[in-house]
């Protein structure tokens, strides 16, 4: 599940690839000319950017003629979120354990 998040917080952190998905939610499928045409970016950068969105598994292309319609994976990112819930999850349970500690600490500290 960890790689799979990285992959997908990565593909995320970019803010041209977030346009692109945003992009390909409104249209449902789009070439990357088509999706360039929206964008101040070349085709051959929309092209990068999708590849790093489709090795995320956040966008899929299926051939159509000479050109790839690609299309988002919404389940892709509804695992990612779902990663970072027990990822929150796990942390909250840390920390409370270190508060426990540490209240703990301060009542011995008191006797």
């Amino acid at each position: 599940m960890r790689s799979l998040l990285d992959a997908v917080l990565v593909a995320l952190a970019e803010p041209t690839r977030r346009q692109l998905l945003d992009l390909l939610a409104d249209r449902g499928e789009a070439s990357a000319s088509t999706l360039s045409q929206a964008l101040p970016v070349t085709r051959q950068a929309v092209v990068k950017h999708l590849a790093v969105l489709d090795a995320a598994g956040l966008v899929s292309g299926r051939r159509v003629g000479r050109e790839v319609l690609y299309r988002t994976r919404p389940e892709r990112l509804a695992q990612a979120a779902h990663g970072l819930s027990e990822l929150a999850t796990a942390w909250e349970a840390r920390l409370a354990a270190i508060k426990a500690l540490a209240e703990s600490a301060e009542r011995d500290d008191r006797a």
